[in-house]
């Protein structure tokens, strides 16, 4: 892969942002605060844009405030972004009225987040950006890290050529924190897709006293509702120019987009729309029930608004029986939420225009809210739906019967791909290493990497659960590992109250962090693990990762020392080259805590070798109750 890379999305987005903005005005809120804490980061080292000048980051008060300073920024001609979610976007919606309205360039990213309705969720999906169709935005959506990092660069170029403004939004934690390796866009790529001749118009419509007009006045009704409609061709051109961008972005990189793009059987009788990272499973869903007979196929959306029926109708299969569409977001009351409206209107005009031949029936349902999971188990229930309309899937609605059942045993996993599963304390450093466990990983051999961590809401101090998958093709995977071949806990207490061996395949890896040692752990452990250990032939392997901590000075910081272990036992890098990269990423890690906390990191690869493995009884009548 060329220029290959591996970040997560809120990175890779960054870095397209920064490089073509002169200025960036930010606010934190979970989960786009990683994105400015990049670009500020950048600018803090003297990082330079394209136009090799470093943008000026300007954190504000509020969202609110944000967005006044990007309207003001935009209207002297200066080229800004910034990056936002939930109820801070929400904030932002007088100013993008007026920022639409005057038909401004300008691209705000958005890592799609719940609203705080009957609850606060700081987690994903998409009612934040539904909330702000009406503000005359455009909207571009990307399904993963790759599309995040690619579709910013197209926003960018398309923004300045049709002066719509965008949102480029992309699933909220599930894409935003997800770590995969992507191709990263070079400079030069950039300069060519970006038309700099679009950027001196920009800077030749800025408010200037040596070019004065009229602009943002008050208007009567003899001329306001013409203004409102001269914008049109705007939004009629808009939706070209982005493919026009798509195509030119394809013989840049080789990486095709489309607008509207249709994959699947050719001949489908049952059709999926959606858009962003539920895409994913949906697509190699459809490729495995294709393979074994099955004629599915998936409507992947990008470009949501403005919203183009005659490209959309074309894409649909002639053949397609069923149309079902998912969104993910709620809307109370409403005949059906955004994107199931919008395709409707889609097959009523399409019909209207001859483009529809058939009668496909239109079924909608919602998934995916506050980061609920949505695995090919529940991808399968809605190609397999013919009849149940306006269903939710991924939930057990007992109350209005409204949810798909689904066999919760299918799944995609290839044996090709190595899936490993840490369970750690908020805080004692689990993610960081594993971070860059996918890093040496990622960069240190031919495989894919793609890495996923769930966090407790209450951050430090809670549980948290690392995904890593490795494999020799693209990974397509945006849910949780089930079936992992390697599970390690890092917290002996987490025993007792979470189910870890849940996701342990058969014939797996079981690595405990444990004060009591090989001889004894097992008459620690309740009946309920050790069956499963048995149950499942875990090979078992202990040691007292807080000893070999206290003894190389490390207090509770044990995550080098469990990391080392998984490099260890999985061998998925001879232990010299294991042990080198895992010292470079350590220091560069802990540099900037001193030499001394980069040289005990040292001393605990030297210290943390696996050499505990438990003796397990063959079957589960031996296994002694705990205490025995």
């Amino acid at each position: 892969m060329k220029n290959k890379c591996i970040t997560d999305a809120n990175e890779a987005v960054a870095s397209v942002a920064f490089r073509l903005s002169e200025t960036i005005a930010i606010y934190p809120i979970t989960p786009s605060s990683p994105m400015a804490e990049s670009c500020e980061e950048w600018a803090v080292k003297g990082k330079k844009n394209l136009w090799n000048t470093t943008p000026e980051i300007s954190q504000m008060q509020s969202e609110g405030g944000v967005a006044g300073a990007v309207h003001g920024a935009l209207a002297t001609g200066t080229l800004m972004t910034s990056f936002t979610a939930s109820q801070g976007l929400l904030l932002m919606i007088p100013n993008m009225y007026k920022i639409a309205g005057e038909l401004t360039p300008f691209v705000l990213h958005v890592s799609a987040r719940a609203l705080a309705t009957h609850g606060l969720s700081i987690f994903g999906d998409q009612a934040d950006v539904m909330a702000c169709r009406q503000t005359g935005f455009a909207m571009l959506c990307s399904n993963s890290a790759q599309e995040a990092h690619d579709m910013a660069a197209i926003a960018h170029a398309s923004t300045l050529e049709s002066r719509v403004p965008f949102i480029h939004f992309f699933d909220g934690f599930r894409t935003s924190h997800e770590v995969n390796t992507y191709e990263f866009v070079d400079d030069d790529t950039l300069r060519a897709l970006v038309p700099y001749e679009k950027v001196l118009e920009f800077r030749a419509r800025a408010l200037s006293p040596e070019r004065p007009f009229i602009k943002g006045t008050a208007q009567n009704p003899d001329v306001y509702f013409q203004g409102q409609e001269a914008r049109n061709k705007f939004y009629t051109n808009c939706v070209s120019i982005v493919q026009e961008n798509m195509d030119k972005f394809a013989k840049l990189t080789g990486r095709q987009y489309k607008v509207y793009e249709y994959v699947g059987a050719p001949d489908a009788e049952h059709v999926v729309v959606a858009m962003g990272s539920g895409v994913q499973t949906l697509e190699e869903t459809a490729k495995y029930l294709n393979a074994h007979g099955g004629k599915y196929g998936v409507l992947k959306v990008r470009l949501f608004l403005p919203f183009d029926v005659s490209r959309l109708v074309k894409e649909i299969p002639a053949s397609a029986k069923t149309i079902t569409v998912l969104d993910r977001t709620k809307e109370p009351g409403c005949a059906g939420e955004p994107l199931y409206q919008d395709i409707a209107t889609a097959i009523v005009e399409g019909r209207n225009s001859g483009d529809i031949k058939g009668d496909p029936k239109l079924l909608g349902g919602r998934y995916g809210l506050g980061s609920k999971e949505f695995t090919p188990a529940m991808a399968k229930a809605v190609f397999e739906n013919s009849t149940l309309n306006h269903f939710s899937v991924g939930r057990v609605d007992d109350v209005t019967n409204q949810s798909l059942s689904y066999d919760e045993s299918f799944y995609l996993e290839s044996d090709k791909v190595l899936r490993a599963v840490f369970f750690g304390l908020g805080s004692d450093g689990t993610v960081g290493a594993n971070k860059n466990t996918i890093k040496i990983i990622g960069n240190g051999t031919d495989n894919f990497a793609q890495a996923y961590f769930v966090y407790d809401s209450k951050k430090s101090g809670g549980i948290t659960v690392s995904h890593l998958r490795f494999g020799p093709e693209e990974i397509k995977a945006p849910y949780l590992i089930k079936n992992a071949q390697f599970v390690a806990c890092h917290q002996f207490s987490f025993m007792d109250k979470y189910d870890i061996l849940d996701r342990a395949a058969e014939g797996g890896v079981f690595l405990l962090n444990s004060i009591h040692g090989a001889g004894e752990v097992w008459n620690f452990l309740n009946r309920d693990v050790q069956k499963k250990i048995i149950d499942k032939k875990l090979k078992f392997y202990v040691i007292d990762a807080y000893k070999v901590a206290k003894e190389t000075g490390m207090g509770g910081r044990i995550n080098t020392i469990m990391q080392t272990c998984y490099f260890a036992i999985s061998g998925v890098l001879p232990a010299d080259e294991a042990i080198k990269k895992i010292k470079a990423y350590a220091e560069k890690t802990y540099m900037k805590k001193g030499k001394a906390v980069v040289e005990h990191n040292w001393m605990e690869n030297g210290g943390a070798s696996v050499d505990y493995t438990v003796t397990i009884p063959q079957n589960s009548a031996n296994a002694p109750v705990p205490g025995e």
